[in-house]
């Protein structure tokens, strides 16, 4: 069982940053997804970075404003979120997958974290 914990949450003005880090015991050896819910809205897919740290993608609607990344060495995946826009306020979750590369597909991952609410003020 891998417990992912994410960090980072909060409010900010639009146009603001903020950072997002989950951290778990063994995540080094998983695929990790980013992905965010708002209310009456299904989970969607926001950033993902394969295991080894390469590939990184993302949806388009962060793409250019959003970068994630990992430090294996210390378990996290972080995602830096730039230029905040009041359409990102979500609750945000990390997600590791066993399977091979990463899925935009939310029933791809199999370990989810708690999630952390982002707030961006207009």
């Amino acid at each position: 069982q891998v417990q992912l914990v994410e960090f980072g949450g909060g409010l900010v003005q639009a146009g603001g940053s903020l950072r997002l880090s989950c951290t778990a015991s063994g995540l080094s050896s998983y695929n990790m997804g980013w992905f965010r819910r708002t209310p009456g809205k299904e989970r969607e897919f926001v950033a993902g970075i394969s295991w080894g740290g390469g590939f990184p993608n993302y949806a388009d609607s962060v793409k250019g404003r959003f970068t994630t990344s990992r430090d294996n060495t210390k378990n996290t995946v972080y995602t830096q979120m730039n230029s905040l826009e009041p359409e990102d306020t979500a609750i945000y979750y990390c997600a590791a997958r066993r399977g091979f590369g990463v899925s935009h597909w939310s029933h791809d991952y199999d370990y989810w974290g708690q999630g952390t609410q982002v707030t961006v003020s207009s």
